[in-house]
């Protein structure tokens, strides 16, 4: 069992940063970054300088957006450091945790470094990655369900109903339900969903970072119920204490012009997602669960791991995809529709010379 001690920082965000840079890049699972340029802003709508609790224009726009009260809502920088906000508020070392597998290896290694009890629950291949029915897996000290929804690897959605469910096991034996949903902007709805109104016990983490192109804003949020929030405002005086303001009113800006840049990402994530599918259509060697939405899938190679064929597509043909290690299924990728599509339809003609490569011997 890994304690605390041991956990330094996330192999998966090392290898983001360091080996997952390449000519072709399937690897990454947000759009690219928006230019300033794209946005209608000026100095006058900077300042350098703001302190208190959250700037109160940003908190008051992620509130109107999710229809949620503006003290239900704590900013943070980025979805990586909402969870982490949110998980140090919700639990205490050696608390009980469900933790979905496969998972996102950044959040679990959180999990493990704030000294979580970590217990598993799955989401297997073969039932399109849904979560099992967690009756049998929550006990008496269990405090906190974590999951992401839309699913990171495999991009699949957890309707309402089923994550009601989720909702009611937790109340039953008291524990909170964390949600990472910085996904769920990929379905682009006008009035976006959130799993945050479907009941008390649910706390939710997002961005601006993987739908729209603005991870340079670093602009997260946590969803939670009053008193949690305040706690959370509080827990942040030890780790951040006031956000860099250029940022959030570059963000209040970025808010207010959502529409026009995600229907730029909507269409380009419809034509590269067709793009995949029918690749993935002439290939027997990989089988997949096909989400709707999102910017990532999670194939899984017929034979063996998919080990060899990552290293081959990064050293012979300028490619990356992420390694399914990093998830805990060595026989899968996970493979990225997000980025420009000429270099996803050139990554493609990569991947299939890798695979008929290894499928000769």
């Amino acid at each position: 069992m890994t304690t605390a001690r041991e956990v330094m920082g996330s192999a998966y965000m090392n290898w983001a940063k360091t080996r997952s840079v390449a000519k072709y890049n399937l690897a990454t699972s947000g759009l690219g970054n928006v230019k300033l340029s794209e946005i209608r802003v000026s100095l006058d709508d900077l300042e350098i300088t703001d302190g208190g609790y959250g700037y109160q224009p940003l908190i008051k726009s992620i509130a109107t957006r999710y229809r949620v009260a503006p003290e239900e809502v704590v900013t943070a920088a980025g979805t990586t450091f909402a969870n982490h906000l949110a998980m140090a508020a919700l639990i205490k070392p050696g608390d009980e945790i469900l933790f979905e597998h496969p998972a996102y290896e950044p959040m679990l290694a959180l999990a493990l470094y704030l000294g979580a009890d970590v217990k598993r629950f799955s989401r297997r291949f073969e039932d399109n990655f849904q979560p099992e029915d967690l009756y049998a897996r929550v006990t008496p000290k269990t405090r906190l369900i974590v999951i992401t929804n839309l699913h990171n690897p495999s991009g699949v959605l957890i309707d309402d109903s089923r994550m009601k469910q989720i909702g009611e096991i937790a109340r039953r034996v008291g524990a909170r339900v964390l949600v990472d949903e910085v996904y769920m902007e990929t379905l682009f709805e006008e009035s976006p969903r959130t799993s945050f109104h479907l009941g008390e016990e649910f706390v939710v983490t997002s961005s601006l970072t993987k739908a729209f192109g603005l991870s340079g804003l670093r602009c997260g949020w946590i969803l939670a119920q009053r008193e949690i929030a305040k706690r959370m405002w509080l827990l942040n005086d030890l780790f951040a204490a006031t956000a860099v303001h250029a940022g959030e009113r570059l963000s209040v800006v970025a808010m207010q012009q959502l529409e026009g840049i995600g229907e730029r990402a909507k269409q380009l994530l419809d034509r590269n997602r067709q793009i995949l599918n029918e690749f993935l259509d002439t290939r027997e060697d990989l089988e997949v669960v096909r989400p709707e939405f999102g910017t990532v899938m999670f194939p899984r190679v017929r034979h063996g791991t998919s080990e060899r064929l990552c290293d081959l597509l990064r050293e012979k043909y300028e490619t990356s995809v992420v390694p399914g290690i990093f998830f805990e299924m060595p026989a899968h990728f996970r493979i990225g529709i997000a980025g420009d599509t000429e270099i996803l339809k050139a990554g493609l003609e990569r991947l299939e010379k890798a695979l008929n490569e290894l499928s000769h011997g």
